[in-house]
């Protein structure tokens, strides 16, 4: 099958034996095993090469990708301009520590386009930024604690691995359940929980702990939950109200929504911002942006008078990461692009909400065009509690069925490339449809 060949009538190859080799290889020397887009082993692959909008196992199979890298892939796998920008930079050296061209004019291209951004520091990955930008608002508020919301995901540093969208086993409201071992339980006690969606509990938990917090920090789209009308605008009130640092983490939505982001989308301006996956073409990537008066504490020359935050390592203002996201950013700014894209992922979220429609099979599909998913359940989706009572079986069986049907997404949500053609649409649509005909035929 060639790489521009259509999916219809997809069958699905039997793993090969080399690829069956891999698989086990990874068991044995890969801690954190085989990472895939299923849950059943039967479905573990081995990733051979990724071109446009699909991705192709050692075996063979090619499928229709939604799974992008987890999002970074939003120009779709291996787009000319990431390709020939990440090669051309290597030819003139991979890291020098040091601040350099392609860095400095990234820097210059986020302060154009994010709202909130003024000055920027570059990281890893998303996070550390959520990481750093944590601590520069603790450093600016001269306090520890800080303020997330339940079913929000910022990372896999300590402070983020609270309460997020692995809380199985809610606790009462504002106390963080760890989602993970190793975490210090004095984090637990540093960390507040809040109802997203909930500005009436959000606020009175804010005003009853203003004195103790350092930040709040929120994804404007939980996962794939829109903010209600009014929400962020209220929390942002709110925590100016109390000159309480309000950080959006956009490392999901940051040029995924807009070139300005969810910020602009939705028409609210934080004092901090944490980026990186989109405009990161598949590189390692992380940016913190925001108010000057909050990121100047990272100046090396306050290190000399006090009150400095460190945010140094060996790879920041990465020289080829940042050619690559200067090609993505001028890819994003072309005419039509966001235009396209949205088309594509609206007639996809609502092809993908008729089918499980007729087919009788209860579901609400939630976010925006360009990231969204199917929540197997007939119960508003408002927050992580509602997102609790889907039936989790259903919607691990309905990914397992689309990609006997040659179409990959995550267990969670549906990534939109602009790589994605009409026809892959199309496709996508057919294996929808026949997807949920054998799902409600299953229950």
């Amino acid at each position: 099958m060639s790489r521009e060949a259509s999916h219809a009538g997809f069958v699905r190859k039997p793993r090969t034996a080399r690829e069956a080799e891999l698989l086990e290889k990874t068991e044995t020397f890969m801690a954190c095993g085989v990472r895939n887009a299923s849950f059943n082993p039967d479905y573990a692959m081995v990733i051979q090469e990724a071109h446009g909008a699909t991705i192709t196992d050692c075996s063979g199979n090619r499928y229709i990708d939604y799974l992008l890298g987890s999002g970074p892939m939003f120009l779709g796998h291996a787009h000319p301009a990431v390709v020939d920008a990440a090669r051309e930079q290597s030819a003139r050296g991979s890291s020098y520590l040091m601040v350099n061209e392609p860095a400095i004019l990234l820097a210059e291209a986020i302060v154009r386009a994010v709202p909130c951004a003024e000055k920027v520091t570059f990281h890893c990955s998303g996070t550390e930024a959520t990481f750093f930008a944590l601590r520069l608002a603790r450093a600016y508020r001269k306090r520890d604690k800080i303020l997330k919301f339940e079913g929000g995901f910022h990372g896999m540093h300590d402070y983020a691995l609270m309460s997020n969208q692995w809380t199985f086993e809610p606790a009462a409201f504002p106390r963080a359940v760890a989602n993970s071992a190793g975490i210090p339980h004095a984090i637990e006690s540093e960390v507040l929980i809040a109802p997203f969606n909930d500005i009436e509990t959000t606020a009175s938990l804010i005003k009853k702990h203003a004195d103790t917090l350092g930040a709040v920090i929120v994804e404007p789209l939980c996962r794939t939950i829109p903010p209600r009308n009014g929400f962020l605008q209220a929390l942002r009130e709110v925590t100016r109200r109390h000159d309480l640092p309000l950080i959006f983490d956009e490392v999901v939505t940051g040029f995924r929504l807009g070139l300005g982001g969810a910020q602009s989308h939705y028409g609210v301006t934080p004092d901090l911002c944490a980026l990186g996956k989109t405009i990161s073409g598949g590189h390692p990537l992380g940016v913190v942006c925001g108010r000057a008066d909050i990121l100047d504490a990272a100046d090396p020359s306050r290190t000399s008078v006090g009150g400095s935050v460190r945010l140094s390592g060996t790879y920041m203002n990465n020289p080829i990461s940042s050619a690559v996201a200067l090609a993505v950013i001028r890819e994003l700014e072309k005419p039509g692009v966001y235009e396209g894209v949205i088309a594509k992922g609206t007639r996809l979220m609502q092809g993908l909400e008729k089918a499980l429609h007729d087919a009788g099979i209860a579901a609400r599909v939630c976010g925006e065009p360009t990231v969204f998913q199917p929540w197997f359940t007939d119960q508003e989706i408002r927050d992580h509690r509602s997102t609790l009572k889907q039936d989790h079986k259903k919607s691990a069986r309905f990914v397992d069925l689309l990609l006997d049907r040659g179409v990959v997404k995550a267990h969670e949500k549906f990534f939109v490339s602009t790589a994605h053609r009409d026809d892959q649409i199309i496709d996508t649509l057919d294996a929808v449809q026949d997807a949920a005909h054998e799902l409600a035929k299953d229950s």
